[in-house]
């Protein structure tokens, strides 16, 4: 009898434990999301795509299912209590006065600035000693600060300027002429602008790419033929003059034009993918000149760094996957005739040019070395950078005998310092007045091995004093795609996150540029796997190290990092406890149908291509790989409505199938974000409310109920 009595007070107890935990979860009503016969037939393989009318981004129903999709996801974000302590220790953090690096146009210095928390920066100018004064505020170009300064170009004397802008988000962008003297438009605005840059030719006009407007929704649908065109002040945009691309040439997605310091050249990149361009050179001295081939295919990333008369200066990958810089003579600047005048090593090159030098930075495992140079290619001094981290700048015009360059890492914010070309001298410009200490962090570089033994780094950074318990908060971050590289940077979202007891880790996979373009290649199409797997393998040597632990876990990438967290959750739901896919290329048997998603194929390759490479993607592909009866992660889904570089639909139709499909507990939510787009220009204002909501939902979904480090919140007055 006593133990009968005793079982049943164990029962008690389970059940009472139970229910305590049952009223601790947020409940979650999902909205239902109709299904629609929907088949396409891929090498007689029928696939279906049950959700294909989300895609429609300007149909009543998909805008009526975000509504429904974004009251629950903020009905449960409500619901966490220390969601607002985290929005308001990113509000204190974030608010101090930030600098960029200065530059030089015509009589004035110009620099950004940032006062805290203004939702832009905002462009100041500043002549001699006089009192610096605004020259162009961002935040007065719309009313909520979602319309942003993309782009900026000053003729060579300084005197006229050209800025783009992009409203809410969106790549489509217009451009404004102005005097700068008196900061007066001078002309109508230049409209659909897109993936391009603004290079004047003299004062007379400048040199801009787009594509034609296309049919059907100018948020999704497909364009594929860049146009490069001139135009000159004073005239109708209509009557510009098309440079490069359209039906008399092949067509090209990416078309560039960018003219040379001394007005003496134009120089036109043309490409149909992310990677590898042809190159072409126009002289601007001679009226009537045809265009000049420098390079007639895309087996390489090649473009002019500097000219000194007709001697050209090529930063090229060709034959020299870590890159080089040539020197040949624009009269015939074919291959044959290329002279190697910075050789390749064994580090990747990301070189610039400023007081009559080239400055040559290496990434050594991620990390910044730089290197000063003659203009005879002779070796004048490594620069001792302030630590060890991510420099960037060391650019200027060419008479200029002093620039700036700036400098961060994982846990010190950037700083900027003013530099001597001739001595090698540096003193500090800026440093930020921040509410956060760096000497209580500290990072670690860690090498691992991959599923095929290859060694990946990887840089953790965290509270110093951490103990190794498996216990700890831990974000996984990872890219891998498209020859970028992830280095050392300072970001105050990272910082809130370390101070609450949180470790924040990076590897460098396959598929980035820190190992050049074999660690590139060897992440592409069929290849791609390896990103997974490194990510993967990140995860375990974290967790088998007790950094942390499933339980513990999140995974978190964007863009093509989004893909990656969508194909490791799918492939390993067990693995972490958190998956945050944010503004991901989640469909890959139709990522190439959108906007110039086509251009990307370089890196995956595209279910048109064959059977196996239709089989291949189809394996990983996030939305084709939600399988019934599994327990996924607990899954935060970010994208913008006005995302047109990697569209909306591919989250909407992943948070589709998740909901459908998810066996256990595990809330499966989207957050979309209106008038955004896919990050850059992103209000102050909104990426704060982003972060908080983010890391609460990460927080409470390892189980915490309160923040680990309530001490460093306070009430925040702005």
């Amino acid at each position: 009898m006593r133990n009968i009595w005793i079982l049943l007070l164990l029962i008690l107890i389970t059940f009472s434990c139970k229910n305590s935990e049952q009223k601790d979860t947020i409940a979650v009503n999902y909205p239902t999301t109709k299904k629609a016969d929907t088949v396409d037939n891929y090498f007689g393989t029928a696939v279906n795509d049950p959700y294909r009318w989300l895609e429609d981004d300007r149909s009543e129903e998909t805008e009526a299912w975000v509504k429904e999709e974004n009251a629950v996801t903020f009905g449960y974000l409500d619901q966490i209590p220390f969601r607002k302590d985290l929005k308001n220790r990113l509000e204190q953090l974030w608010n101090y006065e930030k600098l960029s690096s200065p530059f030089k146009e015509g009589d004035y210095t110009y620099f950004y600035k940032n006062d805290g928390l203004q939702n832009q920066y905002v462009l100041y100018r500043q002549k001699g000693n006089q009192e610096a004064e605004v020259f162009l505020d961002p935040n007065g170009f719309s009313e909520d600060g979602t319309t942003s300064l993309m782009g900026l170009s000053f003729t060579k004397d300084g005197s006229m300027a050209a800025y783009s802008i992009s409203e809410g988000g969106s790549d489509w962008r217009k451009v404004i002429v102005i005097e700068t003297e008196g900061k007066t438009i001078v002309e109508d605005t230049l409209i659909d602008v897109k993936f391009s840059g603004l290079s004047w030719y003299e004062n007379e006009g400048l040199y801009y790419s787009s594509y034609d407007k296309p049919e059907g929704s100018e948020l999704s649908a497909k364009t594929d033929q860049h146009k490069l065109y001139y135009h000159k002040l004073g005239s109708p945009q209509s009557t510009d003059a098309l440079i490069y691309g359209g039906v008399s040439e092949e067509k090209h997605r990416y078309i560039g034009g960018s003219v040379t310091e001394d007005n003496n050249y134009l120089l036109i990149s043309a490409a149909n993918s992310t990677s590898g361009n042809k190159l072409y050179l126009k002289d601007l001295r001679k009226p009537n000149s045809k265009l000049v081939t420098i390079l007639d295919h895309e087996d390489s990333d090649t473009n002019v760094l500097e000219n000194v008369g007709s001697k050209l200066y090529m930063v090229t990958n060709l034959d020299a996957p870590n890159k080089k810089i040539i020197s040949v003579d624009a009269s015939d600047p074919g291959q044959e005739n290329w002279k190697d005048f910075i050789p390749e090593t064994e580090n990747v090159l990301s070189p610039n040019t400023g007081g009559g030098y080239f400055f040559a930075e290496y990434m050594i495992d991620a990390i910044s070395k730089v290197f000063q140079y003659d203009y005879d290619g002779k070796l004048v001094r490594e620069i001792e950078l302030p630590g060890i981290g991510s420099a960037s700048g060391f650019g200027g015009k060419k008479e200029e005998k002093e620039f700036y360059f700036s400098f961060t890492n994982y846990y010190t914010p950037g700083s900027s310092y003013k530099y001597d070309v001739e001595t090698g001298n540096y003193v500090p410009y800026w440093k930020p007045k921040i509410d956060f200490n760096s000497d209580d962090y500290e990072s670690k570089q860690v090498f691992y091995a991959s599923k095929d033994g290859t060694e990946i780094p990887m840089i953790i950074t965290y509270k110093k004093g951490l103990k190794l318990h498996s216990k700890n908060p831990t974000i996984l971050y990872g890219y891998g795609g498209f020859n970028i590289s992830l280095t050392p940077s300072f970001s105050i979202v990272n910082a809130v996150w370390m101070e609450q007891g949180g470790v924040y880790a990076v590897p460098n996979l396959r598929g980035g540029g820190e190992y050049g373009k074999k660690w590139h290649n060897s992440g592409i199409k069929t290849k791609k796997q390896n990103v997974f797997d490194d990510f993967i393998a990140a995860a375990e040597y974290l967790i088998e190290n007790k950094y942390t632990s499933s339980e513990n876990l999140a995974i978190r990438g964007g863009s093509n990092g989004g893909l990656l967290v969508g194909a490791t959750m799918t492939q390993r739901p067990e693995l972490m406890k958190v998956a945050l896919p944010a503004v991901g290329v989640l469909d890959m048997l139709r990522y190439h149908t959108f906007t110039a998603g086509a251009g990307w194929h370089y890196d995956y390759g595209t279910s048109e291509d064959s059977e196996e490479m239709f089989q291949y993607l189809k394996a990983y592909s996030p939305i084709h790989n939600v399988k019934e009866g599994v327990e996924y992660p607990a899954t935060l889904i970010t994208t913008g409505d006005h995302d047109d570089r990697v569209v909306p639909a591919h989250s909407f139709k992943f948070a589709a199938e998740l909901q459908g499909k998810q066996s256990g507990p595990n809330p499966t939510l989207i957050r979309i974000e209106t008038k955004a787009g896919h990050g850059a220009g992103t209000p102050v204002s909104k990426i704060i409310e982003q972060y908080s909501d983010i890391f609460a939902f990460t927080l409470y979904n390892m189980n915490y109920k309160e923040l680990p480090n309530k001490a460093v919140i306070k009430e925040f007055k702005e």
